[in-house]
Parts: C-alpha cells; sequence; structure tokens
C-alpha cells in the first residue's frame, strides 16, 4: 500500500510541475481533454480485447493521467480537488454496498445489482430508470445498459425463448418494411431488430459489442489475407476468386 500511495503522489507532483512549467499542459481545458480522453478509452478497450496486460497496464497510466488533469483543472477552478473526487467515489460505493458495509443480505449477484440501481435512484432525486444511461454512448452500448437497467426493476422476459421469438417477430417485421419499399419503416424495423437481438445476446451471457468487435477482427484478418496473397489487384479477381483465398484463410486463423 505504501508504495502505490507513494506512485499516486508522484503523479500528483507531476502534473503539478506540468500545469505550471509545459505551454501544452498549461494551455488545456476540460474541453480540449474531453476527445483525448475517448481515444484513450478505446485504446484500453482495445488493449482488454487483446488479453494485452502490458497494454493494459499503459491504458491504465494514460487515463489516470487524464483523471488527475480533470481535478488539478477544477482545483485551480476552487471547485473541487482530487480528494473530493475519490472521497465522493468511497462514499457512494459504501453507500451503494450495504451487503458488505451493513447488515443487507443478498442472494446473488443479481440482486447486487438490483439494490445498486436501486439506491441510485433515491440519490439526487432521480425520478427515471434509464437517468443515468449516457446519451454520449455508441448505440450498442446504450441498447444493452438501457435494457441491463429496466430489467432491475422487473421489466423484462422470463426467458431466452420468449426473447428469440421476439427476434423472429421483428424480422419479420423487416421483411415486411423491405417488400413495402418504404426505407423508414425499414430503418425503424431494422433498429427494432438489432434491439431485440442485443437483448438476446444478454439472456445469452454475450457482450454484444465484444462479440460484434470481434467478429470485426476476424473479417479484417481474413481480408487482409486475400490481399496479401492475391495474385493481382483485387478489382481483377472473380468473387469466386476472392471467396477461395477467404476459405484459405478460415484455415489459418
Amino acid at each position: 500500500m505504501k508504495e502505490k500511495l507513494a506512485a499516486f503522489e508522484r503523479t500528483l507532483k507531476i502534473m503539478d510541475e506540468l500545469r505550471a512549467q509545459c505551454p501544452w499542459d498549461k494551455k488545456q481545458t476540460i474541453h480540449t481533454l474531453r476527445k483525448l480522453t475517448i481515444e484513450e478509452t478505446y485504446e484500453l478497450c482495445d488493449a482488454i480485447l487483446e488479453d494485452d496486460y502490458e497494454g493494459v497496464k499503459e491504458e491504465i497510466g494514460d487515463i489516470m493521467l487524464h483523471m488527475v488533469f480533470y481535478a488539478k483543472i477544477a482545483e485551480e477552478k476552487k471547485a473541487f480537488d482530487i480528494a473530493d473526487a475519490l472521497n465522493n467515489l468511497c462514499d457512494k460505493l459504501i453507500k451503494r454496498h450495504p451487503h458488505i458495509y451493513g447488515d443487507l443480505q443478498v442472494a446473488d449477484e443479481e440482486e447486487v445489482k438490483r439494490n445498486w440501481e436501486k439506491i441510485k435512484l433515491q440519490e439526487g432525486g432521480k425520478k427515471t430508470v434509464l437517468g443515468g444511461v449516457p446519451k454520449s454512448l455508441p448505440a450498442m452500448v446504450k441498447a444493452f445498459r438501457i435494457q441491463e437497467k429496466t430489467s432491475t426493476v422487473g421489466f423484462e422476459w422470463e426467458n431466452k425463448d420468449q426473447v428469440w421469438e421476439k427476434v423472429k417477430e421483428e424480422e419479420d417485421e423487416l421483411l415486411e418494411a423491405v417488400q413495402e419499399g418504404n426505407q423508414d419503416k425499414i430503418e425503424e424495423e431494422f433498429g427494432d431488430l438489432l434491439f431485440s437481438m442485443i437483448n438476446y445476446a444478454r439472456f445469452l451471457k454475450v457482450d454484444p459489442e465484444t462479440a460484434l468487435e470481434k467478429t470485426n477482427k476476424k473479417f479484417k484478418r481474413r481480408f487482409e489475407y486475400i490481399e496479401k496473397h492475391a495474385d493481382k489487384e483485387l478489382e481483377q479477381m472473380s468473387l469466386a476468386e476472392m471467396d477461395a483465398l477467404w476459405e484459405e484463410a478460415k484455415g489459418e486463423h
């Protein structure tokens, strides 16, 4: 613990020095840092997907830098400091874990999640279960979180078979819209089908964002194999020729 505290204190000291002396660091605001923080978060996500712990270590450090940076700017504006942010976090964690820091009994992780959402809803006079879902989340992640949150108050299918029936229903409605040729309706029904598939993934204990990203990476590897092993320009190849290389790529990976 002593070494961890020393490392954190060192980080704070370096931030003070950079903010006071470095022209670039002195110029930054919470708004100029925002897009960089998003980029660093995605880099962490990439490292996680690759099970690259060296990468995870590096990206955690980069994100930690940003958190310290935001707190330093807030301190300069006399809004709060890093201690306020961390103490607020500690208070929140203790309050939202009454089964650890209180006498509440819980049966499993699902009950822990339900209690968390109930406590969260009581905090700050929140009026909706979905109030804590960030507007800027990617649509697939947002759909998953919306479904998770509403399930904690009982708005939930009983089993995955019911969800799959809903998927098939939405598929039929999409195909009907396609036959009608109504583009607005096609978009709406396509969205409904995606939403239902995300819900089905949740029932299968699959993270749809992670699953899709792994498929993206797999597709990229196989297509790059085609590019590498093609004996002529791709534009000059037939689909059958490219498909033959695609099948070879499947054997390689």
